[in-house]
């Protein structure tokens, strides 16, 4: 039952997850903490991990979580699951790429999709930033530490962008958070 409800529930994932990992946050939230697979706090320390990791986010939370809950084989259910709708949809725009391209609705979905998956993606960054700084907006409790790393981060962008004249790497800033994350909380 377990592989079917880890298809099942990243099959949903890979399905619906448009604009990139960063926007698919929130539904790999919904389904993996509807499931109990994780808890919240466990999910936002894996999406930090996946962050850092090669590989997407989707795929390595699928696979963490598939892992946990049913081993080896729960990995690999998990893993294929969440990458089969983007293989399959590989496979179809492929073969319709030429025609599809110049279609005048297809451009107009696109365009469409756009606007909505850097306002995803916007949320997504400043509930992360707000949960771990703020806490719970039942329980609000101050996180000194998220806050400080927050500031460090915002700080390391703006200087760079203005001693350099170009945004900071997102590679260079998983680096910069890693080793400031390592200082504030302790090795």
């Amino acid at each position: 039952m377990i592989y079917l409800e880890l298809f099942l529930g990243f099959l949903k994932v890979g399905c619906f997850a448009f604009g990139g990992a960063y926007a698919a946050i929130p539904l790999i939230r919904d389904v993996v903490l509807s499931y109990g697979w994780l808890t919240e706090e466990a999910l936002t320390y894996m999406i930090a991990v996946s962050e850092s990791t090669p590989g997407s986010i989707m795929v390595n939370v699928a696979t963490y979580v598939g892992g946990a809950q049913a081993g080896i084989l729960g990995a690999m259910v998990a893993t294929l699951a969440v990458v089969l709708p983007a293989f399959l949809i590989i496979l179809l725009v492929t073969v319709f790429l030429k025609t599809a391209l110049k279609n005048k609705y297809v451009q107009a979905v696109l365009g469409g999709l756009s606007p909505c998956m850097i306002g995803i993606i916007l949320a997504t960054g400043l509930y992360m930033i707000f949960k771990n700084c703020l806490g719970e907006f039942s329980s609000p409790k101050l996180s000194i530490e998220s806050i400080v790393i927050t500031a460090l981060l915002l700080i390391a962008m703006f200087v760079y962008k203005r001693i350099a004249k170009k945004k900071l790497s997102p590679i260079m800033l998983i680096v910069i958070s890693a080793v400031i994350g390592a200082v504030v909380y302790g090795i």
